[in-house]
């Protein structure tokens, strides 16, 4: 049988193999010590029929943990859902009905809602009319002005003060920090429950301050902080930090599961842009969990409306092989709003981070909601959330619409709300009418608005996701396109590039649709998805038929925001806050060798070694005084520095430590000899005891050779998670390789800062 790395499952020493915090977790040991485990049970199965029902339920607890997870999770984003609308409608008035009606669900009650007007009704009165008494007068408008402004400082201000004073991890997106997490780092709290309960209510109020923002990135916090919570109640996954982030991996899945509503598009996200190491059994359980996470929130109907998203369309006119041409001019635009906003919005963060202006978060959040609230209460298409808006710009005009993005006229001039006007004049049901000029200025202004908002309210102390914002910016800029196409198509009916396919009367051009392509375009150009994010604009949707033009523009996009700069927004953000992350996609193409990186380097002091005998405890504890390194290299000697294992620096705290080895054993003094070997060398009887540290020696540690290239140590940290690699030549030890030493190189290499990586 093969030596164990660790022996834990007696968990004699309390504390061993745990890792403190910003330190990298040891994959090759982590998986090391499960398969000890699962070997362990196997073979005690045979033995009793408590042991085989252990061993079963020990099988079934990774399903159980993804029904908890999903159940959880999807709860959660119900409940989030609800408590975002009713908040956003709150900044505008209140249903006499019942406070806790949003805006929506109280005309829906009233019989005098008409479909002209289905968004008026006597039950809902907005601030002024309650403080007034009168429904019409300009002072009216001021006065409701004033009570949303109100509202979305008094939301933004609870959201940074109760961030700030309870759980500072709880800002921001998550996403970079859950990827930087699932590659093996240890950030203590970032997914503890006090990061979990405060994240939850702050994107709420965040969400329902108006500030230009989403809540499905951080619902991929939500997720993870869920699934870690849960993981407490499983020995396995407690105790073993490799497989909890197999279960980290399934609940990022789920997250975007309950954002979307779209299971597969989740699962596809996790394995394309979030998780580290995906193994096929994670793929199945993350399926399973977001299947659950998506029922319960259908389960809940958040909307009313039986879908698990506000902006659910199905589109029924045709695409037109020619529309190719404009959905890639969207996926350009995309990839260039996608180089733009990340350049922009690290400059930006830079800025923040190395100014004064970091000193203040809690002034910066109320004064950009309260310039976000200034600008955007006069436009109709910046004051409704952004999911309203995505699911307004998606809409494909029917005939019970009173949008002003549907006021086409007639021939004969007559304005009409809805594309009711008879076929008899034929292309005149889809002429553009004063309402849609109208909708299109607002439309170009509440772009602009949006894509300088999201630049900088990205990265603030409060909980903000981009899926959102950036859905919003590429499907204005795709609906004003598509009713460009529209009226060109019915102006230019005859021409030879309309004739085959637009006849008289029919809608040849859905705006809604280019709408949507611009969603996904604007989404792929800042975090470079591709294959999750076309399956989940299709769950989104429903349409099978508008695959191609999303991938086409999602194609565009990652091409040209590619060479523009390699990095997604993600990355970028993990670049800034230093964490060590090695991207699997970042390719590494210099002709280096270990020895070009290994330390130590010429005129640095030797290297700091254990020998396997012949070292007291005074003299261990003293070079654990004197150094900061995460672990040690075991040699044979001094004299011989031959190689015999690598033992880690927290492990040997903990065994030397006043609770264990002079608790344990009798007579452990500072001239105890260590040994780390199983057999005892000669000692004369009068010599203390010797302390034997063989158990927490890794005899197989990962090494190369001087002469081995860095491409491949690279790939090998890389593709199994290592956290140091030992250099050696001929079986002597020359040098170490951290995962610092090769992230230092690599920044190195493409002139940036070495010294900006946080790592211990």
């Amino acid at each position: 049988m093969a030596p164990k790395l660790m022996d834990l499952l007696d968990d004699t020493v309390p504390g061993i193999g745990t890792y403190e915090d910003f330190n990298t977790i040891d994959w090759v040991r982590e998986k090391s010590k499960d398969r000890d485990r699962h070997r362990e049970i196997t073979n005690k199965s045979k033995q009793s029929t408590v042991a085989l029902l252990f061993s079963i339920s020990d099988a079934f607890s990774g399903w159980l943990l993804m029904l908890f997870i999903g159940l959880m999770s999807g709860a959660l984003a119900g409940g989030i859902d609800i408590a975002a609308h009713w908040m956003t409608d709150l900044k505008e008035g209140v249903c006499l009905n019942g406070f806790w009606f949003n805006h929506e669900h109280c005309c829906w009650a009233s019989n005098e809602t008409t479909f002209q007007e289905r968004d008026k009704c006597p039950q809902w009165k907005s601030w002024a009319e309650l403080m007034v008494g009168v429904s019409e007068g300009p002072g009216l408008y001021v006065l409701n002005y004033f009570m949303y402004m109100c509202w979305a400082l008094l939301f933004a201000f609870l959201t940074v003060i109760l961030v700030r004073a309870f759980a500072p991890y709880a800002c921001g997106s998550g996403i970079p920090e859950i990827k930087t997490i699932l590659s093996g780092f240890i950030i203590r709290g970032y997914l503890g429950k006090w990061t979990l309960i405060i994240k939850t209510i702050t994107l709420v109020l965040a969400v329902s301050s108006g500030l230009s923002l989403g809540k499905e990135g951080p619902l991929v916090h939500v997720a993870c902080c869920c699934a870690n919570i849960l993981c407490h109640f499983f020995t396995k996954y407690r105790r073993n930090e490799a497989k909890r982030r197999e279960v980290l991996s399934a609940a990022s899945a789920v997250g975007v599961s309950v954002a979307f509503g779209a299971p597969i598009g989740g699962v596809l996200f996790s394995l394309e842009e979030v998780s580290y190491y995906f193994p096929l059994k994670t793929l199945w359980r993350s399926f399973f969990a977001a299947l659950v996470a998506a029922f319960t929130l259908r389960s809940i109907n958040p909307f009313g409306n039986s879908r698990l998203v506000l902006f659910y369309v199905e589109f029924h006119t045709p695409w037109h092989l020619l529309e190719l041409i404009p959905f890639v001019l969207l996926g350009i635009f995309g990839g260039l709003w996608g180089a733009f906003f990340i350049r922009a919005n690290i400059a930006w963060c830079r800025l923040r981070k190395n100014t004064c202006l970091g000193h203040y978060p809690v002034l910066e959040v109320v004064v950009v909601t309260l310039l976000t609230a200034f600008l955007a209460f006069p436009i109709e298409y910046t004051r409704m959330s952004s999911s309203e808006l995505i699911s307004e710009l998606f809409n494909d005009c029917g005939l019970l619409d009173s949008s002003k993005l549907c006021g086409y006229t007639s021939n004969s001039g007559s304005a009409s709300g809805s594309v009711n006007a008879t076929a008899a004049n034929g292309l005149g049901a889809r002429l553009a009418g004063p309402d849609l000029y109208t909708a299109m200025w607002q439309l170009a202004l509440a772009l602009l608005l949006k894509m300088i908002f999201t630049v900088v309210t990205f990265g603030m102390k409060v909980p903000s996701g981009l899926f959102i914002p950036s859905m919003a910016v590429g499907a204005i800029a795709g609906r004003l396109l598509g009713v460009c196409m529209e009226q060109l198509a019915i102006r230019h009916h005859e021409g030879d590039i309309f004739r085959g396919w637009c006849s008289p009367g029919a809608d040849c051009i859905t705006p809604g649709l280019y709408a949507m392509v611009g969603a996904a375009a604007c989404l792929g150009g800042v975090t470079r998805m591709t294959v999750s994010l076309v399956v989940i604009m299709f769950e989104l949707t429903g349409g099978l038929e508008y695959i191609v033009p999303l991938m086409a523009a999602a194609m565009t996009s990652k091409w040209v925001a590619d060479a523009l700069g390699r990095e997604s927004i993600y990355e970028a953000h993990i670049r800034l806050n230093g964490y060590p992350f090695l991207e699997a996609k970042e390719e590494f193409r210099h002709k280096t060798l270990a020895t070009d990186v290994m330390r130590p380097r010429r005129g640095d002091p030797l290297l700091s070694v254990l020998t396997e005998s012949g070292m007291t405890v005074e003299e261990v504890e003293r070079l654990i005084t004197d150094t900061t390194y995460s672990g040690f290299p075991v040699v044979i000697s001094q004299q011989s520095p031959r190689l015999v294992g690598f033992v880690l620096r927290r492990d040997l705290v903990i065994s030397l430590g006043e609770k264990n080895a002079r608790r344990n054993q009798e007579g452990v003094v500072s001239m105890s000899p260590i040994l780390f070997t199983e057999c005892d060398p000669p000692m004369s009887p009068s010599a203390p005891p010797a302390v034997k540290l063989h158990s927490i020696l890794d005899l197989s540690p990962f090494t190369v050779t001087v002469h081995t290239p860095m491409e491949i140590v690279v790939d090998i940290f890389r593709k199994l998670g290592l956290r140091q690699c030992l250099v050696i030549q001929n079986g002597r030890l020359l040098g170490i390789i951290t995962k610092k030493d090769i992230l230092k190189h690599m920044a190195q290499m493409a002139n940036r800062d070495p010294d900006s990586i946080l790592f211990n």
